[in-house]
């Protein structure tokens, strides 16, 4: 357990590359451990291994077809291989299996925004929403979704949401000093866009929200893929 130990600190860090061999020497000392497979499925997504993740996640569900984690997980990659009708497919599967977990609506969500389907990806988030209404997440990624569809109010009010269940107090620019031209040229390359800025939320207060998910097995796999750098903003 400690070489798989070792392999989750290398994801964490981003070191790809040796959370992969780590996760193989498990495997290879017990060929039969699923939660192996499942990591390893989650490297290869990470590295743009998509065939070879979803030939794990095809051994996995030979031994539980019916796990809604590893069917939305498969369904990720099946978007990432271009293969968007299966995806959509899998996403409704582990919806149909798990219709209570609001996290199913917020995956199906993602994956609809990602596709242009900007009306079913709102339809989602407020169902995930409504389910929890302490998501900070979902409320950040339905303004995204609204502002691309042009409800720019309602959008603003769903990034304050998500800021307000956070603690995210952007701060007020008005009350600063004016700033020289090399000053402001210096900002450029230290903080984001102040446009995005109020729409996003360091990637460190992220992790800090949401770490109980590194330590609950059955949570932490399905948030991985949708870390990305924190919360996203509109020109990620």
């Amino acid at each position: 357990m400690a070489n798989f130990e070792i392999g989750v600190g290398y994801f964490k860090e981003g070191k790809f590359k040796e959370a992969l061999d780590a996760v193989n020497s498990c495997i290879e000392e017990d060929v039969n451990n699923t939660e192996y497979y499942f990591f390893r499925a989650r490297v290869h997504s990470r590295m743009g291994n998509f065939s070879l993740a979803l030939e794990d996640f095809d051994y996995l569900i030979q031994f539980e077809p019916y796990n809604a984690s590893y069917i939305s997980d498969r369904a990720v990659v099946l978007h990432l291989l271009k293969r968007n009708e299966e995806a959509a497919t899998e996403f409704d599967r582990a919806l149909n299996l798990e219709p209570g977990n609001p996290y199913r609506y917020s995956s199906r969500a993602y994956f609809r925004d990602r596709i242009g389907d900007f009306q079913g990806a709102l339809d989602d988030y407020d169902k995930a929403i409504e389910m929890d209404p302490e998501d900070a997440v979902a409320y950040n990624n339905r303004g995204l979704v609204e502002e691309k569809m042009g409800y720019i109010s309602r959008s603003k009010k769903s990034f304050e949401k998500a800021d307000d269940l956070v603690g995210y107090k952007p701060k007020n620019l008005s009350e600063e000093k004016p700033k020289s031209d090399t000053e402001k040229t210096k900002s450029t390359f230290s903080m984001p866009k102040q446009e995005n800025a109020d729409k996003s939320i360091s990637f460190e207060k992220y992790m800090n929200i949401f770490k109980k998910v590194f330590t609950d097995k059955s949570t932490w796999s399905e948030f991985v893929d949708f870390i990305g750098s924190g919360f996203k903003n509109k020109n990620s």
